[in-house]
């Protein structure tokens, strides 16, 4: 609780699915997932949301034809606290400012950086314990990308526990404290960052070609485990 764990791999090594099934989206082909005390995997991605969990979909999966203020005010659809959820998005408008000046614009004409900001925005906004990030660089300029690192840790330190899928091993080693491996659906490494960074495993393919940023994925099916929060 509290802390920001990463999980790399490969292309088809199951971290997107892993979080799919966190969020409820994809049924399980074995093991349990358990949140808080409660087991979640038998739970509609509803409900599961209301316990505390959003997820940042890869690819940001915005309503494109919805305004900026549209998209942000669905991430509060499962919250009853009108007045809270009104100082939540101020403060979401204030962390991103360009989404102010964008508020009526519909999201499907924001640049790359902008709509992924709106989609971290939409997250926040469901006030979630643990955000979800799929693949957050996907897509931006390195630039961006290195933007990236200090946000999610801001976010991190506002006491709200994040689980980072990545590809790109420089962002999630610099916006985590500890880290997992994945290769076709199994755990093969664990350990906190600077542990992983003095793997030969990690050193040989991840922070040689792959941190590059520019091979990118699309998940394959992971194997079942069990999974705590």
């Amino acid at each position: 609780e509290g802390s920001c764990v990463t999980v790399i791999g490969a292309n088809g090594a199951g971290k997107s699915s892993l979080i799919q099934a966190i969020s409820g989206m994809v049924p399980l082909a074995g093991g349990e997932i358990w949140f808080s005390g409660k087991r979640v995997d038998e739970m509609a991605a509803h409900e599961i949301v209301k316990l505390g969990i959003a997820q940042v979909p890869e690819g940001r999966r915005l309503f494109p034809d919805l305004t900026v203020l549209e998209n942000l005010k669905l991430g509060s659809s499962v919250r009853k606290d009108k007045m809270v959820i009104i100082k939540d998005l101020e403060e979401v408008i204030e962390r991103f400012p360009i989404l102010r000046a964008r508020s009526n614009q519909k999201a499907g004409t924001l640049s790359g950086g902008e709509q992924q900001m709106l989609a971290i925005g939409r997250g926040l906004m469901a006030r979630p314990k643990l955000l979800l990030m799929d693949e957050p660089s996907l897509g931006l300029a390195p630039k961006l990308v290195d933007e990236l690192v200090p946000l999610i840790k801001n976010i991190n330190q506002q006491g709200i526990s994040i689980l980072l899928s990545e590809q790109n091993v420089s962002l999630a080693f610099g916006a985590s404290s500890r880290g997992y491996l994945m290769q076709l659906g199994k755990v093969i490494l664990e350990g906190e960052i600077h542990e992983l960074e003095k793997s030969e495993i990690v050193k040989g393919a991840y922070l040689g070609g792959l941190s590059s940023h520019r091979k990118r994925k699309r998940s394959g099916k992971g194997a079942g485990a069990v999974v705590t929060f």
